[in-house]
């Protein structure tokens, strides 16, 4: 489905990603695990247009290449990320906030059939819907966030950290609710500082280390690797 090749990234001097190669298969949930400042962001914000490869790159989705495409093309290849951060709209309610993420489809019974989804996966958005998204919790704000990615029927959805910031009993519920957005039929490419999770609900796993794969595999497998429980799961 996705397909990365040598992929390089600079911010100005910085050699930020240095030709790393990684691929999504459809229906699998794939996890990029890393330190902070690693490149992991990186690799999401070049999938989704918003950074630009240098020349020598190469993203493909669906057998067409997508390299350097402009964000709103690649939201319409239905490839959607739901950025670190949430960065909802505190000002707008919550249901104007999922509004905005149905932007590029034109069918009024395809939005309505979308909405109807994320309430029934996420019924506290639902009963706050009139509310302004700035005053909700936020494991509220992170269910808001990947709500509003959905509304835009993506056949791919990029999470960056959705469990930062929250409690553990709500990091729970935001796993248990990827995997079930998974078995609805969305591949799911997952960033996330808490590798034990990550590994956990995942098919596949990369490691990146300063800019570069270092280990690819069974998320399983690693999970018990000795190298990434020393450095990633603290034991």
């Amino acid at each position: 489905m996705l397909e990365v090749s040598n992929l390089h990234v600079f911010y100005g001097t910085i050699h930020a990603l240095k030709g790393i190669s990684l691929h999504v298969d459809r229906g699998e949930i794939v996890t990029l695990v890393g330190s902070n400042g690693a490149g992991k962001s990186t690799t999401l914000l070049s999938i989704a247009g918003i950074l630009k490869p240098e020349k020598e790159s190469r993203i493909c989705f669906e057998g067409a290449e997508i390299t350097g495409l402009p964000s709103a093309r690649i939201v319409k290849n239905r490839i959607v990320l739901s950025p670190e951060g949430r960065e909802v709209f505190p000002g707008m309610g919550v249901e104007q906030n999922l509004m905005l993420g149905a932007y590029t489809c034109k069918k009024k019974a395809k939005i309505k059939e979308n909405l109807d989804k994320v309430y029934t996966l996420f019924p506290r958005l639902k009963e706050r819907r009139s509310q302004t998204a700035g005053t909700l919790s936020g494991g509220e704000q992170q269910m808001l966030a990947i709500g509003r990615a959905l509304m835009s029927d993506p056949e791919l959805l990029m999470l960056d950290e959705p469990s930062m910031g929250l409690a553990p009993n709500l990091v729970k519920m935001i796993f248990e609710l990827i995997v079930r957005i998974n078995k609805m039929g969305t591949t799911i490419f997952l960033i996330e500082q808490n590798a034990n999770m990550a590994l956990k609900i995942a098919d596949r796993a990369y490691v990146l280390e300063t800019g570069k794969i270092k280990l690819e595999g069974n998320a399983k497998e690693l999970l018990t690797n000795d190298e990434v429980r020393k450095a990633y799961l603290g034991v």
